[in-house]
């Protein structure tokens, strides 16, 4: 079993407590985000983890707890954008968020830590030059401390459409994204890095820039050392490559208040659900009620077990 941690929000950088505490209990409960009234109980025993992903626009929180982790293999998707507070209100600035980076791949090594710098968006303020000079910014100090990045580029929802708007943000046009695909290309081959994109239905691998997989099958066996039995993601768009996974996490609870963010129904920091006591609870976000139906999911691992025979 692969468990997502989080894609609806950033546990490391908010949630650590309550995380190293559920793994030392051994089990998390995560409300369905539909079906509000049904709870899955996941295990976390290290025996039933093949594999942590962990999404963060700031882990430094987690850091020093890595240790805790034991034997369960892991590895990090790492946003650095070069926004400012008018889109990210409370992510760290840039070059904090580089010092943490670096730290983070002294920690755990290179190959565990990919790099995103998504979405992108343009605006008056954040052109096509702006991206390219900040990309290239970032690049040249974290690039000794990864091997990949990887790209994507905004989507409207419902959730974002207002802040979106009032901000005078925008998507890229189609010839746009080949136009900045070709020179962001030409920097990442200047530091030696795979560029890739995330959930993009546009072709760009004629620029040489293929189609990443955040849960990634042929990272996960580097990592495992092992080759694993895993479907595609039934529950992700149809252009995502990723493969199955279980996600821990909870929406509306991420404190960043990315604009561009689909997790969150409010980007303030004042949320509600930010202001819950979670640290005794096994949900991230409220407690247990009477009226809700608690079902285990069973663990299954990915790993060919054939091999070991």
């Amino acid at each position: 079993m692969i468990l997502s941690v989080s894609r609806r929000t950033d546990i490391p950088a908010f949630y650590s407590e309550w995380f190293f505490d559920r793994l030392n209990k051994g089990f998390v409960y995560v409300r369905n985000p539909i079906y509000k009234k049904m709870i899955s109980k996941i295990s976390l025993q290290e025996e039933n983890v093949d594999c942590f992903v962990f999404w963060s626009k700031n882990p430094k929180p987690f850091i020093k707890r890595i240790p805790e982790l034991h034997r369960i293999p892991f590895y990090f998707q790492y946003t650095i954008n070069a926004y400012d507070t008018d889109i990210e209100p409370f992510v760290p600035n840039k070059n904090a968020s580089i010092e943490t980076f670096i730290e983070l791949s002294k920690t755990i090594g290179k190959e565990k830590v990919i790099w995103r710098y998504d979405p992108i968006l343009l605006s008056d303020r954040y052109t096509i030059k702006y991206h390219l000079k900040e990309f290239e910014s970032v690049a040249n100090r974290v690039a000794p401390y990864t091997d990949k990045c990887v790209i994507s580029f905004l989507d409207r929802y419902q959730k974002n459409e207002k802040k979106l708007t009032i901000t005078g943000v925008r998507e890229l046009r189609s010839n746009e994204i080949m136009l900045i695909a070709k020179q962001l290309k030409a920097i990442a081959d200047l530091y030696n890095l795979q560029l890739e994109t995330c959930a993009e239905g546009i072709e760009l691998e004629s620029i040489g820039i293929g189609h990443n997989r955040c849960i990634d099958r042929v990272l996960i066996e580097k990592i495992l050392g092992r080759k694993i039995n895993a479907r595609k993601d039934k529950n992700q768009r149809a252009v995502c490559g990723c493969i199955e996974s279980v996600d821990i996490g909870a929406y509306n609870t991420c404190r960043h208040g990315c604009i561009y963010c689909y997790a969150n129904n409010d980007s303030k920091k004042g949320n509600d659900s930010f202001s819950i006591d979670v640290s005794n609870s096994p949900l991230l976000c409220g407690f247990v009620s009477e009226t809700d139906s608690i079902v285990e999911r069973p663990p299954k691992s990915i790993i060919d077990k054939t091999l070991f025979d």
